[in-house]
This record gives structure tokens, C-alpha cells and sequence, in this order.
């Protein structure tokens, strides 16, 4: 064959059209950011440390609190033998959790791996709504289980000494299922926080301040006023859904549960609008 055919046949390829490209470009969306997110959750090795940390402390504590108040004495408080009580783990829980929505945001900050996300998902917002249920089904599911292990096995300790109580007594479902979600809008106000902050350490000491220090402040160092304030506050607000007995400077579960939600949402809004309006 001739160098002449070899080009004839070279122009007639040309001259049929364009090279059609195999790779297909699809639209960004919140389900497949959503998948995306759910996969570099369950890789991370770290996230199921710290929800096995919780569990345990759920569970640990409560079975802690049952043996401590096995036998009803003089010197047991009453909020030692309401239903509540052997939920107390998640004092210890709340922090892990927390630690964890923060770690979610900001460890992709710390590796540099945002980069590749917002890249992927220039829109920026489908990542936030994406970890966010991402987030809220696993935690959401993995603290159902836990407060369920925690109740029914300290309640079952307790029963081998004295009347324990059981998921259908009065105020027991607010108590046990109210502490998972407390402790789901508590790690989603955490994410919330890393998305504001942008560096782990620094978001973790302001979650951290957020749920344990502003509410000793106010609560203790700053008069009736400042307990007047710190009622508003979301650890304090959720508390107050989830326990049992009624105390002063505390609001009723229904409105502590809707100051949560408030705090999460709006938290989680404006972490959105700042993140549309923010270099990476």
C-alpha cells in the first residue's frame, strides 16, 4: 500500500466526523454526594472507634449507675432513681459524638482532601446536606442501639435487687430514645462547628467551650441572669429533654428539644451560607 492511500484513508477518517469520547459526564446531586459520603465515613477506622467508645460508655456508665443505687439508701439523690438515671452515659457519649461531627468536617480540611470534594461538587452545598444524613442515619442508628443495650441491661441488673423500670412505663420511650437523638443533633452541631472553623483543633475547643464551659459559666459564675441564659444553651436545652425530673432553670423537654433543634439547624445554615461564600 502507498504512502498516497494511507493518507487518503487518513483524510476520509477525518473527514467522517469528530473522535466520539467514551466518558460521560452526569450532573452533581445530593444522592451522589450522598454515597460519596457514606463512603469515606465507613472507611475511616477512626469514626468506628469513637462510635464503639460511645457505645461502651453508654453501656459502662449505666451498668455503673445500676450497681451504685442497686439499694435504695438515705444518701441516693432522685435523680439517681428515675428512669433516666442509667442513662447518664451520655454525659461522656455527648463529647465523643461531638468530637466526631467535627472530625467528619475538618479532617477532610486537614488533609487537603476538600479540595478534591469541592472539585468534584463545585455547588459546595450537596457536601454539607450529604454529610449531614450521612451522618445523622449512622450515628442516629448506632445510639438507638446503644441506649437500648444500656437501658435494658441496667434495668436487668437492677431487677436481681430491687423494681427497675421498663420501656413501657411512663416517661421511659423520652428518656432512652430521647438521649439517641440528643446525641445525634449533638454531633451534628459539632459538624456544624467544623464547617464555621475549618481546622480540627480549633473547632474541637469550640465545640468543646460551646458544650462544657459557656454553660458553667453562665450556670454557676453569673447569678440567676446567667442561669437564665444558660437554660437556652444546647446541652443544657437537650438535657432538659431527656431527663426524667423536672429542676429549676431547666425548660420543659418539648421546648428544650425545640431550642436543640434550633441551634442545630441554624448552626448548619449558617455554616452553608458561609461555605458559598468562602475560598476553600
Amino acid at each position: 500500500m502507498s504512502v498516497g492511500t494511507l493518507a487518503g484513508e487518513a483524510g476520509a477518517g477525518q473527514a467522517a466526523g469528530p473522535v466520539r469520547s467514551e466518558v460521560h459526564s452526569e450532573p452533581v446531586s445530593v444522592p451522589r454526594a450522598v454515597v460519596s459520603e457514606w463512603i469515606k465515613l465507613r472507611t475511616l477506622r477512626s469514626s468506628w472507634v469513637i462510635l464503639a467508645a460511645a457505645v461502651v460508655a453508654l453501656t459502662g456508665i449505666g451498668l455503673i449507675v445500676a450497681w451504685n443505687t442497686r439499694h435504695v439508701t438515705p444518701s441516693i439523690q432522685p435523680e439517681d432513681l428515675a428512669p433516666s438515671s442509667t442513662m447518664q452515659g451520655f454525659l461522656l457519649a455527648q463529647l465523643l459524638i461531638g468530637s466526631l461531627g467535627v472530625l467528619v468536617v475538618s479532617g477532610e480540611y486537614s488533609t487537603g482532601m476538600i479540595r478534591s470534594t469541592f472539585a468534584a461538587i463545585p455547588t459546595r452545598l450537596p457536601t454539607v446536606w450529604a454529610k449531614a444524613m450521612v451522618f445523622v442515619a449512622v450515628v442516629g442508628v448506632a445510639m438507638t442501639v446503644a441506649v437500648l443495650v444500656a437501658f435494658l441491661s441496667s434495668q436487668g441488673l437492677l431487677s436481681h435487687y430491687r423494681a427497675g423500670y421498663s420501656l413501657t412505663d411512663p416517661g421511659v420511650p423520652r428518656a432512652v430514645f430521647g438521649t439517641a437523638l440528643y446525641l445525634t443533633l449533638i454531633g451534628v452541631l459539632g459538624g456544624a462547628v467544623g464547617w464555621l472553623v475549618r481546622n480540627t483543633p480549633g473547632a474541637l475547643v469550640t465545640f468543646l467551650g460551646l458544650i462544657l464551659v459557656v454553660p458553667i459559666i453562665f450556670g454557676e459564675l453569673l447569678g440567676n441572669w446567667g442561669k437564665d441564659v444558660a437554660e437556652y444553651l444546647p446541652s443544657n436545652a437537650g438535657e432538659s429533654f431527656i431527663t426524667s425530673l423536672h429542676q429549676d432553670h431547666t425548660l420543659s423537654p418539648g421546648t428544650g428539644l425545640s431550642v436543640l433543634l434550633a441551634w442545630t439547624v441554624g448552626a448548619l445554615v449558617s455554616a452553608a451560607a458561609l461555605l458559598r461564600r468562602r475560598d476553600v
